[in-house]
């Protein structure tokens, strides 16, 4: 799976791909929230992206991710809140 936002290939750790079962996120839902989800920067390669879904009592959903030589995602969430 490719990031066309980023240019990069998508890594899902092991984590992040256990909480996307437990909180029913599909790969197709993470790929929209990546593409298109808006972006919060920790540093240069670390980010949260996160994104209000269609049909989701859950939201907000955010993706904490790595921009290195590919996209790396650490961990997905829901229930998210940006910090103020």
């Amino acid at each position: 799976m490719i990031c066309q936002r980023f240019n990069l290939e998508i890594y899902i750790s092991r984590h992040a791909s256990t909480r996307m079962l437990e909180r029913n996120i599909t790969e197709s839902v993470l790929l929209e929230l990546l593409e298109t989800g808006d972006i919060r920067k920790k540093d240069p390669s670390h980010l949260w992206i996160a994104k209000q879904m269609k049909g989701r009592e859950d939201n907000l959903i955010c993706a904490a991710v790595v921009l290195e030589h590919k996209l790396v995602v650490k961990t997905v969430m829901h229930h998210f809140c940006w910090e103020v």
